[in-house]
């Protein structure tokens, strides 16, 4: 018995995101610093910061949108840029911005992905009601608002259950309630073994939902901890403190306390 859940705790030890030293330049202009992250199953980490901070290029680069300058990708121990069609067959993909386009409905949209994915249809149906998109019959996607259009996103990114779920900016144009809802989805993606890597400039989302987050600015990493480290270190307001402490300096961020 203590064999199996060695050989158990083993295997899970096993899965896990190895980001060595990527980086992005374009020109002149460097998009993202040499970046080492390793992220294990189960662990939700957040990539947090501004426009221009570097977390949709962090994302494409690890969704293989978009090539590292310099540095290595690999998921449980597959390697992008060696056998990509396993590393992209592990992989749940949403866009930060994805034009619908044409007349298909949610059911049709997804339906459309499940075949390109392999999945079976129930599992349209299931993903459709988990994102409540269930009853919107014959209303068309591009008729749909922001924060519609973003659930059917997630779901699509859902479908094969993959064990890499990379998220860019998932909570733009979501209500309070959905805001909710998305961070109990992904933790539940999490606890099924899952390693969940998504991009947000709302620090609120990454408090409820992150056990790790990477702060960045132009591209440059200023903060990579647990976040209940970060809460050690900074009390209650953790994460605002800590952004305010980076951005602001530390005196900064005490007036701001004090006022």
């Amino acid at each position: 018995m203590d064999n199996m859940h060695n050989d158990a705790a083993l295997a899970m030890s096993s899965l896990t995101l190895e980001l060595d030293h990527i980086s992005k330049v374009i020109g002149n202009k460097q998009l993202v610093a040499p970046l080492s992250l390793s992220i294990a199953a189960g662990q939700i980490v957040a990539l947090c910061g501004g426009n221009g901070a570097g977390k949709s290029s962090i994302i494409r680069m690890i969704a293989d949108l978009s090539r590292p300058s310099s540095g290595s990708i690999v998921l449980h121990g597959t390697a992008l840029h060696e056998q990509r069609d396993q590393y992209l067959a592990e992989l749940g993909y949403m866009p930060d911005d994805y034009q619908f386009t044409g007349s298909f409905t949610a059911y049709e949209s997804l339906k459309f992905w499940a075949e390109l994915k392999q999945q079976p249809v129930n599992r349209v149906r299931e993903l459709l009601e988990l994102v409540g998109l269930h009853e919107t019959g014959k209303k068309k996607v591009h008729q749909f608002s922001k924060g519609m259009r973003q659930r059917l996103l997630l779901a699509q990114a859902l479908l094969s259950k993959p064990s890499l779920l990379l998220l860019d900016e998932p909570t733009n144009g979501l209500d309070p309630y959905w805001m909710k809802r998305f961070v109990a989805i992904i933790d539940e993606a999490a606890r099924g073994g899952a390693i969940v890597l998504f991009s947000t400039h709302q620090l609120q989302v990454a408090e409820a939902a992150a056990d790790y987050i990477v702060m960045l600015d132009q591209g440059e990493v200023k903060l990579s901890s647990s976040y209940e480290q970060i809460r050690l270190q900074y009390g209650e307001q953790g994460l605002q403190r800590a952004y305010e402490a980076i951005f602001w300096g530390e005196e900064g961020a005490m007036e701001r306390v004090r006022a």
